[in-house]
């Protein structure tokens, strides 16, 4: 048993240490390109990295968790290396037909997309691209199934910077523009192929089997409407952007949520460990007491990273970023609080977890969805890409709020959602205070009203109380109410 959680553990540091680079890489990375492109060309990249998102959902197609599950049903090898052959020709079976679909419709897909038929060079070298990378996603699968961490973890930052160097030398010396950028991802995807080739050809000798296949969609297919709720919370917003704008506001959008991100740097480790973690404490006499303080304390930690993200967003893009993508330092704060809330949900919902009812998430998040999409119709034509902000703030505040709902009645957790609920409010307000100071002719100092605010919301709330307040003593008190 202690060998199994120091192996979690182990394995959990190194993911989060590949998380930690990678995210590094691609944020110190972002001030670069943008040095060589415009935010029209930005714009133009970021939104074929979301059209290239939507492409891998449609490959995967549920097909990882499948895949997860079947590999671990069986210790027959030959059986394994046949589950992993068939999700490798189903994946590239759809990469195929995407391919065929762009070579024939290529300037109407591009027309549609970008709203300029010229950028159609882009979709071809993002389909090239993906092809190599739905076999690099398989390979680095199976080595995580194995538990060779170390090698997922070398050969995803390996990836991660050959992509970086080659996108730079591209913009550099090749073309300083989307086509370049994208042709430098190509290359380095066609290095990682070769020298993985090693490991991924046993993949792809063809042995397809339409009963092993129909058994893995069966079960991927239900997973399908989830994911896809999912991908349109987090892309959508900048397609309607893009109708409604134009490919300069998604530039300025897309690196606001590249630098948004930044606050997974301090979530992300924290995300890996905490399911191991509740999972291991759930017979505890103690465990909802303390499940309950490091909720409160993980919402205090993300308000504070918040307002110090929104007091050095201006300050971060006029140093690193040409004057033209000024206008992003006042999304970045708003677009992180919903970064962050993605992560929360998955801490609060920790109740239906324990008692394996997370179905209801599932359908939290395609309403949420539907929600999203409703709000971008709405709200993006009358303020752009505050309307986005505004769509995504909404959208993941009404699906935390139903989840943490849910999980109290199942698993109820002394957590008073009243104080929570004021944190986030105030964190919010705060916010607005800090980043309307930083727009409005007002001097610097006054950004200290914020945090004044953020500190009489903690004051009035007096949640020092429950997070000093003894384990047992929370624990009773519970009891007793109950």
């Amino acid at each position: 048993m202690f060998s199994a959680f120091k192996r979690l553990g182990a394995d959990s540091l190194l993911y989060a240490f590949m998380n930690v680079g990678t995210k590094l890489i691609a944020f110190l990375m972002l001030p670069i390109y943008t040095s060589y492109l415009s935010k029209a060309q930005y714009g133009a990249v970021y939104l074929i990295d979301q059209w290239t998102s939507m492409l891998t959902f449609l490959v995967i197609f549920g097909t990882d968790s499948a895949l997860s599950f079947y590999y671990y049903d069986t210790d027959d090898k030959e059986k394994r290396l046949l589950y992993v052959r068939n999700v490798m020709y189903f994946r590239l079976f759809v990469v195929a037909i995407l391919f065929l679909a762009v070579v024939l419709a290529g300037p109407w897909i591009a027309g549609a997309l970008f709203q300029e038929p010229r950028y159609v060079d882009l979709l071809y070298i993002s389909i090239a691209t993906l092809l190599l990378d739905t076999i690099f996603v398989m390979a680095t699968t199976v080595l995580r199934f194995e538990f060779q961490t170390k090698k997922v973890v070398i050969w995803t930052l390996v990836k991660m910077l050959l992509v970086s160097v080659l996108s730079y030398a591209a913009l550099r010396w090749f073309a300083a523009t989307p086509e370049g950028l994208l042709i430098g991802r190509l290359v380095s995807s066609a290095l990682v192929f070769l020298l993985m080739l090693h490991l991924t050809v046993k993949y792809m000798v063809w042995r397809v089997r339409f009963d092993v296949l129909k058994e893995l969609l069966a079960y991927a297919a239900p997973l399908v409407p989830t994911s896809l709720a999912f991908w349109v919370i987090a892309n959508v917003s900048t397609f309607f952007i893009q109708r409604f704008a134009s490919l300069e506001e998604v530039g300025v959008f897309g690196v606001a949520l590249r630098l948004a991100t930044v606050i997974t740097l301090i979530t992300s480790g924290v995300q890996m460990a905490w399911r191991p973690y509740s999972m291991s404490m759930k017979d505890r006499p103690e465990s909802r007491a303390l499940f309950a303080k490091v909720y409160m304390a993980l919402l205090l930690i993300g308000a504070f990273g918040l307002l110090l993200i929104a007091t050095a967003s201006p300050w971060l893009v006029e140093t690193f970023f040409k004057p033209e993508y000024r206008d992003a330092a006042s999304y970045i704060p708003f677009l992180s609080a919903v970064t962050f809330l993605n992560f929360y949900y998955l801490v609060v919902s920790t109740g239906l977890f324990l008692t394996k009812e997370t179905g209801y998430i599932s359908r939290v998040f395609t309403l949420a969805a539907l929600l999203h999409l409703a709000l971008n119709a709405v709200l993006v034509p009358l303020w752009l890409s505050w309307g986005a902000v505004a769509a995504s703030l909404i959208t993941y505040i009404v699906a935390v709020a139903f989840i943490f709902r849910k999980s109290q009645q199942v698993y109820p957790v002394p957590a008073s959602w009243k104080k929570m609920a004021l944190v986030l409010v105030g964190t919010l307000l705060a916010l607005i205070v800090i980043v309307y100071v930083q727009q409005a002719p007002l001097a610097d100092g006054w950004v200290l009203a914020g945090w004044g605010l953020f500190a009489a919301t903690l004051f009035a709330s007096r949640v020092d109380r429950d997070l000093r307040r003894p384990v047992r003593t929370i624990e009773d008190e519970n009891a007793q109410n109950t």
